[in-house]
């Protein structure tokens, strides 16, 4: 398998939030359902998931860097590392010298035989019995299903509030999930034991969770912003008014004289929030006011006749 850094095209000093990005941006390219076309979409996108998988696991990522596992994940060569610096070594004919003075008259058949063992391996003096020929590899372990991708499409309100979600595995069977705190696009949830089926057990289920977007809402990190159209009575006199939010309507007071642009905070009704306390477990939705004129602006201009306001709104601009 390819190394990892480059199958994500990323440098390997890469932070975590560079290598998720990444992974993201190639698994939205290369998911097989929107590349029906492509018979060879579906490997790629396992070998994409397969290194962001890797990455993203800090112990494995270490051992990886140090060269004790390889792309897959299993244990390196043991004798990967002979000659320093984890690299293989040449060997040259004087690097023979001294088993038995002339590497002329070396029988290098015996020397590998009792290096590696044999059917006619010699056991040294010293009684190490085989030496290394009786160690040998143990046979790689069963290998498991593969993994099995979703796709869950989510609504904008959904994720904000995290409701369950029933999706339908490949056996037919349906299940609710959970969204985990602080859902976004491209969160990537792992179904143990929910993919393929394999000598070694089961494979995972891969859920991708592609939320949509709003008319009206807008994420901004934790919270929830929107514009909340109000009449030009409303602002000068005050009001309640309703406003919707991700967990339904709530009234709203307006004060009178309120001004166009002022922003008003509804705590709690934002995104939730990923480790956030008790009390924190969402962010706020962000209510900009925006004053409305009347559609018919005869009557008003009937009444404001003769009238001028002196203020100077921009004068806080320097004009």
């Amino acid at each position: 398998m390819a190394d990892p850094y480059q199958t994500l095209g990323v440098a390997r000093t890469a932070s975590e939030k560079e290598i998720k990005s990444a992974y993201r941006k190639l698994a939205k390219e290369l998911h097989p359902d929107r590349n029906k076309d492509k018979p060879d979409a579906a490997e790629k996108f396992s070998k994409v998931t397969q290194a962001y998988d890797l990455l993203s696991d800090k112990d494995k990522r270490a051992q990886f860097d140090r060269g004790e596992i390889d792309a897959e994940g299993n244990p390196a060569n043991p004798f990967a590392g002979m000659g320093g610096g984890g690299q293989g070594r040449t060997y040259r004919p004087e690097d023979f010298q001294g088993f038995g003075g002339n590497n002329a008259d070396m029988d290098l058949g015996d020397l590998f035989e009792g290096l590696f063992g044999g059917g006619g391996a010699r056991r040294s003096s010293g009684g190490m019995g085989g030496g290394f020929g009786s160690q040998r590899r143990p046979p790689p372990p069963p290998q498991r299903g593969a993994d099995i991708h979703y796709r869950l499409p989510v609504s904008f309100t959904d994720a904000a509030t995290r409701k369950e979600q029933r999706i339908t595995l490949a056996d037919g069977k349906t299940i609710d999930l959970k969204l985990p705190a602080g859902v976004e696009d491209g969160t990537q949830m792992r179904l143990k034991g929910k993919g393929q089926h394999g000598p070694g057990g089961a494979g995972d289920g891969l859920v991708m969770v592609e939320v949509s977007g709003h008319p009206f809402y807008k994420r901004d990190g934790d919270n929830i912003r929107m514009d909340l159209p109000i009449t030009l009575d409303e602002a000068l006199n005050g009001a309640k008014v309703k406003c919707p939010t991700v967990d339904g309507a709530v009234m709203l007071t307006i004060k009178p004289g309120t001004n166009g642009g002022t922003v008003m905070r509804l705590k709690g009704k934002g995104w939730s929030r990923k480790g956030g306390a008790k009390d924190q477990e969402r962010g706020d939705q962000l209510v900009t006011l925006e004053i409305q004129m009347p559609q018919d602006t005869a009557e008003l201009a009937k009444r404001l006749e003769g009238w001028q306001d002196s203020g100077n709104p921009r004068a806080k601009l320097g004009v």
